[in-house]
């Protein structure tokens, strides 16, 4: 699924994201630390615009009916829509906008994101216009603020990114650049998580106990410089080490639980070179690094047999001109 594609008919107008997940770094990003994130293209979104008389109206999997008339729980969706339209200078009316996802809500991969973002590359080749980066940031970040309260930006930055992105808050965007191959699997435990009161807890922990808990989010921040340096030479050992380290911290910080650790220890196990939930934890996912294409397979094997509820197997690889 490209995550540029958008096409128009007539009446019709179609915008595609693909999903994104957190390599290292979840939570200790919000405290001013770095985090690594991936594109993730195996799941994504598909919002498909048509001309129907009568008010905005959504269609998806949670909710049908007019965007005035949405549950709570959409209306960072419904806010966003309203925007899109303000600053394509098209009215608020006449459009049925349907939203097909094969993304798990709740799991840490970035779904309210990129049903966003899908949408809004919907709305932008309904009326034939071109859109920036930065248009689908700012657009974007009014969905996500309903569904995270401060998120940090990183999910709208990954989902419309090739690469994978280093993120800094108040610092510049960079890419990285893998100078190997590494083989990961993603498995969800079944559970959803909820990513706002995960990052409100660790808030809650950094004020009962500053010193203990900063000095883990600076961990974190290490252990995160640490992975980059992996990726970039190809070292699959040290990137599953660091994976481990973080775990740890992320057990200490009260936002691992035992379906995690569960799925995680039995990834180890069976081989990983390192294994850690993904996302806000406490539910969600957890994302494993195999040996090579062979072992990842036989992990996607044993994971689904093991009880995941799903299991993704996806291959970062290094760029070739």
């Amino acid at each position: 699924m490209s995550a540029e594609k958008a096409t128009t008919s007539v009446q019709t107008a179609i915008g595609v994201a693909h999903s994104k997940l957190i390599l290292i770094g979840e939570h200790a990003v919000v405290h001013g630390q770095p985090a690594i994130a991936l594109p993730f293209p195996l799941v994504g979104v598909e919002a498909v615009v048509d001309y129907v008389p009568g008010s905005v109206k959504m269609d998806s999997t949670f909710y049908h009916g007019p965007i005035a008339s949405a549950p709570e729980s959409l209306d960072g969706l419904a806010n966003c829509i309203r925007a899109t339209l303000r600053k394509l200078d098209l009215p608020c009316e006449d459009l049925l906008i349907r939203i097909k996802s094969s993304i798990p809500p709740g799991k840490g991969l970035g779904s309210s994101a990129s049903v966003a973002i899908a949408v809004i590359r919907s709305l932008f080749a309904y009326a034939d216009r071109e859109y920036t980066e930065e248009d689908i940031l700012e657009l974007a970040d009014i969905s996500e603020r309903y569904a995270h309260g401060e998120p940090s930006g990183i999910d709208t930055l990954t989902i419309t990114s090739e690469l994978p992105v280093w993120y800094e808050k108040e610092q510049p965007i960079d890419r990285i650049e893998p100078q190997g191959d590494f083989h990961f699997i993603v498995a969800d435990s079944g559970r959803m998580g909820d990513t706002r009161l995960a990052v409100e807890s660790v808030g809650k922990l950094i004020k009962s106990a500053p010193k203990r808990i900063q000095s883990k989010l600076e961990r974190l921040g290490d252990i995160t410089h640490r992975a980059r340096s992996a990726l970039e030479s190809a070292s699959k050992n040290l990137l599953g080490q660091m994976l481990n380290e973080a775990q740890k911290e992320l057990e200490a910080l009260g936002v691992s639980d035992a379906g995690l650790n569960r799925l995680i220890y039995f990834a180890r196990q069976e081989g990983a070179l390192g294994a850690k939930l993904t996302g806000g934890g406490n539910g969600g996912c957890v994302i494993a690094l195999a040996r090579n294409e062979v072992h990842s397979r036989q992990l996607c094997e044993k994971l689904k047999k093991f009880g995941a509820h799903a299991v993704w197997s996806f291959a970062l690889n290094k760029k070739t001109d």
